[in-house]
């Protein structure tokens, strides 16, 4: 347990700057992981076919594993939110020094790449479960800030990575990765928990969700097990949760449409006269405006609800791809990736106030993960048909299908958030 719990505005600041720390490194790899995956496995010799059947395997694992995470850590035993990370971490480290000497090596490459990405993104609700667990551990926490710095930190790791990469070649990325991820496991493992008696010295003291803290629990909680059983098993959720249930397939289709931009974003650029450099740019611009929104997110849900806002992020989804069929140079480009300031900036902390504000406490932790394994499940669908269209289609044909699927998950999240009932938590 922590030594002592800083009270106040000081408080507030340096627990803040803990958990941005660890979004910080967490997305920093995320860039060097996923965002470049494409850059990697064709340097590495796989075809755009293949690059998809990796990818797509690594996600459905993944969102098969996230809800049994979850799960596992709900019942609160020897796995916590924190050891998790840890060992994700960890395992990322390993894997990125096996891939050092796995050069060209597409037998090896294959699964291990393949677990490196799966399991980035198994631990990414786990990391929102683990600020609002601190947070109702009387951690003040800014997650909104955090977040959005945790963007920043993609974005500034885009904008270097693209040369690094045209100057070093793909070889660099791996070296990247390996730092990032010994900063990583040192925050997270001196990142513990406030004790029960400072907690109760610390309650009251934090804002409240719409000024930027929330108070919503991680599902660890067992403080209103008393009152309802937890919906352990999926048709339970289901049924606890309608509209949030039939609003992930629409997020599944809004995610097709992300992936296939994200995975296959190379590609796409060099069929509008890019490269690499200005690969990084793209990404270092899409998540720079990511920052603003997520930091301010606070204040925005003073003015919109979260249902409002994941709809929102719907039709910017939507928009972003929209523009790249008609795209004929890079500044359309970055037209395209400018509606990330609606799309993703607004869907990442709004899909976690929102299942803050509407799920059970003991619910919390699964429906995180939901939102992930539905976005991992989009990338699946994406990753199988994308490379497919790609090799034997092209580009256009490519972007037009996730248009199309994008258009239906709209349809799908405006029925759920307007026409079905959603409980709010009192």
């Amino acid at each position: 347990m922590e030594n002592n719990t800083p009270s106040g505005k000081s408080g507030s600041l340096l627990w803040t700057i803990r958990y941005t720390l660890i979004n910080a490194t967490y997305f920093s790899a995320f860039c060097t992981i996923h965002a470049c995956a494409a850059v990697f496995l064709l340097g590495n010799g796989f075809s755009n076919t293949e690059v998809g059947v990796l990818l797509a395997l690594a996600n459905i694992v993944s969102a098969i594993a996230q809800p049994v995470i979850a799960g596992i850590i709900d019942k609160q035993g020897a796995l916590t939110n924190r050891r998790f990370i840890l060992f994700s971490v960890l395992v990322i480290l390993a894997g990125s020094v096996i891939l050092l000497f796995s050069e060209n090596n597409k037998l090896l490459i294959f699964p291990i790449f393949a677990l490196i990405y799966m399991i980035q993104f198994a631990y990414q609700p786990v990391m929102t479960a683990l600020c609002f667990e601190y947070q109702k551990a009387g951690a003040p926490i800014v997650y909104g800030i955090a977040r959005g710095l945790g963007s920043a930190s993609f974005a500034v790791t885009s904008a270097f990575i693209g040369g690094l990469i045209e100057e070093n070649g793909i070889r660099i990325l791996l070296y990247i990765n390996i730092v990032v991820m010994v900063l990583s496991a040192i925050l997270i493992f001196t990142f513990k928990k406030p004790s029960e008696k400072k907690m109760e010295g610390s309650a009251g003291k934090g804002a409240s969700a719409d000024e930027g803290t929330t108070s919503p629990s991680d599902g660890n909680s067992s403080e209103d097990s008393g009152k309802e059983a937890p919906n352990s098993s999926f048709p339970a959720f289901i049924k606890a949760y309608p509209a949030f249930s039939l609003f992930l397939v629409g997020v599944i289709c809004f995610f097709f449409a992300h992936n296939m931009i994200n995975d296959f974003m190379i590609q796409i650029i060099r069929n509008l006269g890019g490269a690499e450099k200005e690969l990084g740019y793209a990404n270092f611009l899409q998540a720079i405006l990511e920052l603003p929104v997520m930091a301010m997110i606070g204040l925005i849900l003073k003015k919109l609800s979260s249902k409002k806002l994941l709809l929102i992020s719907g039709v910017a989804f939507l928009v972003k791809i929209m523009i790249l069929i008609f795209a004929t140079n890079m500044g359309h480009m970055y037209l395209s990736q400018s509606c990330q300031l609606f799309a993703y900036a607004v869907f990442i902390p709004a899909a976690a106030y929102y299942v803050s504000k509407t799920m059970a406490d003991h619910d919390q932790v699964k429906g995180q993960a939901f939102v992930t394994s539905a976005i991992t499940i989009g990338g699946v669908f994406s990753n199988l048909i994308s490379g497919v269209i790609l090799d034997h289609l092209g580009i256009r044909p490519m972007l037009i299908t996730g248009t199309a699927v994008c258009a239906i998950g709209v349809v799908i999240g405006f029925y759920a958030m307007l026409k079905l009932p959603a409980r709010e938590k009192k």
